[in-house]
């Protein structure tokens, strides 16, 4: 396989690490969405929170997902680069958060930087800063 064949995986592996990430959380499947993380995770969703490990953030969205109603984390312009064992993703982020009675909710939009790295179990997501560029109440 040449390098080119390399890297075209690892992206596409990688953007199947992000999918993962929005369909952990819609689907509320704390297990799936825990393995887009390594242990040592650090994670900064700018106005909502920092956390360090993915015990903490998977926690933290648990219970903020718990008493909502359906939501949909849309993922596009992932652009990803590799260089070995490492790598750096920007994915856009417009997601839909209702509340328990379908009627209001938030649409936050916004941008994800990540950085990731190879391990034994694949591509996982060691570093995440969210940005926001939009918040708008439904």
């Amino acid at each position: 396989m040449s390098t080119g064949d390399t890297r075209w995986t690892d992206a596409l592996e990688i953007e199947e690490v992000l999918v993962r990430y929005a369909t952990g959380i819609d689907r509320r499947d704390w297990e799936l969405f825990r393995r887009c993380f390594t242990d040592d995770l650090h994670a900064d969703y700018e106005g909502v929170a920092l956390w360090k490990g993915v015990a903490e953030i998977t926690d933290y969205m648990q219970a903020a997902h718990a008493d909502m109603g359906h939501t949909m984390h849309r993922l596009s312009n992932m652009a990803i680069s590799v260089d070995g064992d490492r790598a750096t993703a920007r994915t856009y982020v417009d997601a839909v958060l209702m509340a328990a009675d379908g009627q209001s909710g938030v649409n936050p939009v916004g941008f994800y930087d990540d950085e990731l790295v190879r391990t034994e179990d694949g591509w996982r997501i060691r570093r995440r800063t969210f940005t926001a560029v939009r918040f708008t109440f439904l």
